[in-house]
């Protein structure tokens, strides 16, 4: 069994590896860029330090939750979709607030590792635009001063790409600009890849947009920012305070953790430890998070 839950070395609190899933015909793996730590009583503003105290395993040595930074690659013959694309090369740090240091920068060495290159992905789907997911897509790639992904189609949900004004507030139009000609707006249900499908699920943003990748008789739901941390499989009530409704999205993430308990049902979370891939299941005996190889 592996050890989830021990303070130190523990996977809980160290950011994700590569880890790939099979659905049939089709790979999907975790390509990490980076990771972020969080101050955990700003992230999840309905906990308290007593809560913490209790989950020493998702903390590191200087008491912040642990999350990893990256984007999904899904495989299917020798076509490529990447969902998310990290933080891009830079760090960011701030002195308050639910951030307290994110970096990014190896996403492009960790799709190598993968055996594929910038030039392979057809499409990058974004599940929003809040500047940890575009990432690379806005930033120059190493010695071309073009960012990485300028040849493919960008993936945006409808109802995102026409809050032009929230991109602003949040500060990352500038980023969005840089891709913007090749933007193409996707709507609920679409499929945009072989076995992958859009849903929309208001709530993290105005047009937060899950994938649910389908094949050999299993499917995976990429949430992207629905969970921040599988603390809030165990209680979907604890909103993000970066959550732009967080009512909203306490209500769809009840209606996703009954879901991932659901039979040949994989969840995907970006920003979650190294337990990146896992099932929800409910058998009384510690977290509902299951990582899918413990």
């Amino acid at each position: 069994m592996t050890d989830l839950t021990t303070t130190r070395g523990g996977r809980l609190n160290r950011p994700g590896a590569i880890r790939s899933v099979r659905l049939g015909g089709t790979r999907v793996s975790y390509v990490p860029d980076g990771d972020v730590r969080l101050r955990p009583l700003d992230l999840l503003p309905d906990t308290t330090a007593e809560v913490w105290a209790a989950h020493p395993e998702y903390l590191d040595a200087a008491g912040h939750l642990v999350g990893s930074v990256g984007g999904l690659l899904v495989e299917h013959g020798d076509r490529a979709l990447l969902i998310d694309a990290g933080f891009g090369p830079r760090t960011a740090e701030a002195p308050a607030g639910p951030v307290g240091v994110i970096h990014g920068g190896a996403l492009l060495e960790n799709l190598a590792a993968l055996g594929r290159g910038p030039a392979d992905i057809e499409a990058v789907a974004f599940t929003h635009l809040h500047s940890d997911h575009l990432g690379w897509a806005g930033h120059p790639a190493p010695g071309t001063g073009r960012p990485a992904f300028a040849h493919a189609d960008h993936l945006v949900s409808e109802a995102e790409w026409e809050r032009q004004d929230l991109l602003e507030a949040q500060g990352t139009a500038e980023q969005a600009a840089v891709f913007a000609p090749r933007v193409r707006t996707v709507t609920d249900g679409q499929e945009v890849f072989p076995g992958v499908r859009v849903r929309i699920t208001p709530g993290h943003t105005v047009g937060h947009a899950e994938y649910v990748i389908t094949g050999g008789g299993r499917r995976l739901i990429a949430f992207g920012d629905a969970v921040h941390s599988p603390i809030q499989i165990d209680h979907p009530e604890w909103s993000a305070a970066f959550d732009h409704d967080p009512a909203r999205t306490a209500e769809h993430r009840r209606r996703l953790v009954a879901e991932l308990a659901e039979p040949d049902t994989i969840g995907f979370g970006v920003h979650f430890a190294d337990v990146v891939f896992g099932h929800v299941r409910r058998d009384g005996h510690g977290p509902a998070w299951k990582p899918l190889d413990a």
